[in-house]
């Protein structure tokens, strides 16, 4: 053999191999998927796109990733189980990229979820002039601390010897960092007529006979029978700010403290939207945030602010829009610090090539829409060095501007030259394109999905006759007519944000598109500008809270009027037939698996052998309705059920209605009890409209509703906003779709550009004006996509 063809053995392994993977609802799906390339997994909603990348490729790469650390280390991860599938060969360590929104922790921004804010601190640490310190003393979640205290000193003779100690921190001591204070409004948390014993205490939990109302009555430091309108300044200064102090109450030591460092602690530490409804709705209605009047909404202290290079402190330089923070930094030049200066300027550069240019370090990150979260996240892997990694994106191109899907589809392939294999789930036909390898998944969604329909090339997936390749050179055209607006919704002077004083009037009565690009200003004029509330319905893409125990049926109030009538039908009680309460099944607690956890190693989930799976005692599914027990009407895909509730016995016109929205809004495919976990974002959202599309209102605002749609089903979703519109509501969408703009009756244009460079609208009318137009990006986009 000679040597220009002898293979390494090493080199053998080009393959990633998935045999026989069962997760969600995958049947027994077997690919080969080549490294170092870039694949893109098509198919419709719910085809089982997510379950294969995600569930089943990424899953376990980082299962077998944690499982090389010490058994310490592991017990501070979360617990993967491996997913169901024979075989998986050929896996490389795999970074996941997904639209999770970044923790929304007060303290948490733009600059600190990524490596620059920390860069910026130690150039300021060496720069900045007065000096302060080391860059904890820029940093506004580091507390400055003074101590001091004696140690013992063994030399020769041991001796005590006083030492201080004390750490710069850049904090703000009045906010604590979080750039804003909290006011609480007294007269919200008790009724100051009544006395405690008559239950005065008006914040969720306290109730007289609950643990809280009878720690504050058995305290003994008021009168729990006096109103407290009677108490005297002592007893109330006790009753709000009492610093923790240790009491015994009913014969059990408990630590005593005052309603408002109580309330501070237990509901204001954490994220508003991660609070219960009833919470949210006391904290919204008790307590007020205003920006810190000490350091202006900075976070930062006094020295931080003050300290400064050429004239500018950390806390201009964070507040500054990204592409001029970069172009600052370029003009800064010290041999001292050159490196940092470099590594600085990149990463700067990498926001401004993926398109967020116009955000700021300081921008909180839980306002940050998913697709912007999944691009912040990008810029950690840009200027990686690792090569030979799986990188696993999730709809990279949410939330761009056709003209931004160019750039980012640049950065896609940038990350497969450097050697490594880009896994991609997308919908859109121009990511679509770039493609070196295809697998698209179908043929329907649900159960009637989950198999390979399609393996090859872009060129072969166009001649295959799957959904997705009929689709793939869908092009919508212009309508021939609009419908007349019936009045209009003025917004004069709009400024939230990076709108420069905007006056538009949008019309009612008709579909409405509000365009640009990524950071134009779209979300600041509707969300911003539409006035929540009476008639105003706006469905945004934040996160559904849900734990798995929630599912459609509970998330959209089905569950209740099926409830009853299964009680009505058998003469029980409706808590019977909710796997939260009495009717579950007591071995796992109606979840339906059993958790085990193995310490060290990763927990196990194992179907529960007594309901299998069932999630309801045996006695319970003994009660039918229709013919069909609770846990079977639950196992039902929603188009399933909006016939069975229709007509017989099981004729149901509350539950109908939901369902026939669900079917609506292209979820017809999922299952009753499917858990919300186990949901993707686009289906999320959808959940969510039709949801909000039973309630009272005649302006639907909707932000990107084709986010994780499959070109197939845009048509559906265009047809219901065309049923909304036709019942008399107004529909505004933001959206970056072509067919939705197509297809809408009046069109506003943001732009020219992002941040500072856009919040001005650039073009209003109908998109055939748009299209002859041509001036704006969004016009040049769309006659391209029409073919005009």
């Amino acid at each position: 053999m000679t040597k220009g063809t002898d293979v390494h053995a090493a080199d053998s392994h080009e393959m990633i191999r998935v045999h026989g993977a069962r997760v969600n609802n995958l049947k027994d799906v077997s690919v080969e998927i080549p490294k170092r390339r870039l694949t893109v997994f098509t198919g419709v909603s719910g085809s089982g796109k997510s379950s294969l990348v995600f569930g089943t490729i990424a899953a376990e790469s980082q299962r077998l990733i944690n499982e090389t650390y010490s058994a310490f280390v592991q017990g501070f991860m979360p617990t993967l189980a491996r997913p169901e599938v024979d075989v998986l060969d050929g896996l490389t360590t795999a970074i996941i990229v997904d639209q999770q929104r970044l923790g929304a922790d007060p303290r948490s921004t733009v600059g600190t979820a990524t490596d620059a804010n920390a860069m910026l601190r130690i150039l300021f640490s060496r720069l900045a002039a007065p000096h302060l310190g080391p860059p904890s003393a820029y940093a506004f979640n580091v507390a400055s601390v003074q101590a001091s205290g004696a140690i013992k000193v063994d030399k020769g003779a041991r001796r005590a010897e006083k030492v201080t100690f004390s750490r710069t921190g850049g904090m703000c001591p009045r906010c604590e960092g979080r750039g804003a204070v909290t006011d609480i409004d007294l007269t919200q948390l008790y009724d100051d007529s009544k006395s405690l014993r008559e239950g005065a205490l008006t914040i969720p939990g306290y109730s007289v006979d609950g643990w809280y109302g009878r720690i504050y009555t058995g305290c003994g430091f008021f009168d729990p029978d006096k109103p407290i309108a009677k108490f005297t300044k002592r007893e109330l200064h006790d009753l709000l700010h009492r610093e923790p102090t240790k009491i015994k109450v009913e014969g059990i030591n408990l630590t005593y403290e005052g309603l408002i460092p109580k309330i501070q602690k237990s509901f204001l530490a954490k994220d508003v939207d991660s609070l219960q409804p009833h919470v949210r709705a006391f904290v919204e209605r008790a307590v007020t945030f205003t920006v810190c009047p000490e350091c202006a909404g900075t976070r930062l202290s006094e020295g931080a602010r003050t300290s400064t290079i050429d004239g500018v402190s950390i806390a201009d330089a964070c507040a500054m829009q990204i592409t001029d923070l970069a172009e600052w930094v370029r003009g800064l030049d010290d041999p001292s610090v050159a490196p940092l200066l470099t590594a600085l300027g990149h990463s700067l550069d990498s926001f401004v090539e993926i398109g967020l240019g116009y955000l700021s370090l300081d921008r909180p990150s839980g306002t940050l829409s998913g697709g912007e979260a999944q691009r912040v996240k990008m810029i950690r892997h840009l200027g990686s060095s690792l090569t030979d990694v799986t990188y696993v994106f999730d709809e990279p191109t949410t939330g761009l501007h056709p003209h931004d899907i160019q750039r980012m589809n640049g950065l896609l392939l940038r990350l497969r030259d450097k050697g490594n294999t880009v896994l991609v789930v997308e919908h859109k036909p121009e990511t679509i394109a770039i493609a070196d390898h295809v697998v698209d998944l179908g043929p329907g969604a649900g159960t009637g999905g989950g198999a390979v329909c399609f393996e090859g090339t872009v060129e072969g997936l166009r001649a295959s006759d799957t959904v997705t390749g009929r689709h793939l050179d869908d092009r919508a055209s212009l309508k021939k007519s609009v419908r007349e607006a019936t009045g209009a919704l003025e917004i004069r002077g709009a400024d939230a944000n990076n709108l420069r004083g905007v006056d538009v009037d949008i019309p009612l009565g008709v579909l409405v598109a509000v365009t640009g690009v990524a950071g134009s200003g779209k979300s600041s004029l509707v969300h911003g500008s539409v006035p929540e509330g009476e008639g105003v319905v706006s469905v945004d893409q934040g996160a559904i809270r849900g734990s798995r125990r929630s599912n459609p049926a509970t998330y959209t109030g089905l569950l209740d009027p099926i409830r009853k009538a299964f009680a009505k039908a058998n003469g029980v009680k409706p808590a019977l037939f909710s796997a939260n309460s009495e009717g579950a099944c007591p071995t796992c607690n109606g979840v339906g698996v059993v958790y085990t956890d193995l310490a060290m190693m990763a927990g196990v989930a194992t179907t529960c052998e007594e309901c299998e799976g069932r999630r309801f005692q045996a006695s319970v599914l003994e009660y039918r309705l229709g013919g069909r027990d609770i846990s079977e009407v639950l196992a039902m895909p929603v188009s399933e059920a909006e016939a069975f509730f229709a007509e017989g016995e099981a004729r149901l016109l509350a539950a109908h209605r939901i369902l026939t929205r669900l079917s609506d809004v292209g979820l017809g495919y999922l299952t009753l009890g499917q858990p919300l976990t186990t949901l993707s974002g686009g289906e999320r959202q959808r959940l969510k409209l039709a949801t909000h599309m039973g309630e009272k209102g005649g302006v639907y605002v909707l932000d990107e509703p084709t986010a994780g749609l499959h070109l197939a089903d845009v048509e559906q979703l265009l047809g219901l906003l065309d049923r909304l519109v036709d019942s008399g509501k107004s529909v505004i969408v933001v959206e970056h779709h072509q067919a939705v703009m197509a297809h809408a009756d009046w069109i506003i244009d943001l732009g020219p550009g992002a941040g500072h460079d856009g919040g001005r609208i650039v073009f209003e009318g109908t998109p055939a004006e748009l299209v002859a137009d041509g001036s704006t990006l969004t016009g040049r986009h769309l006659a391209e996509y029409v073919g005009a």
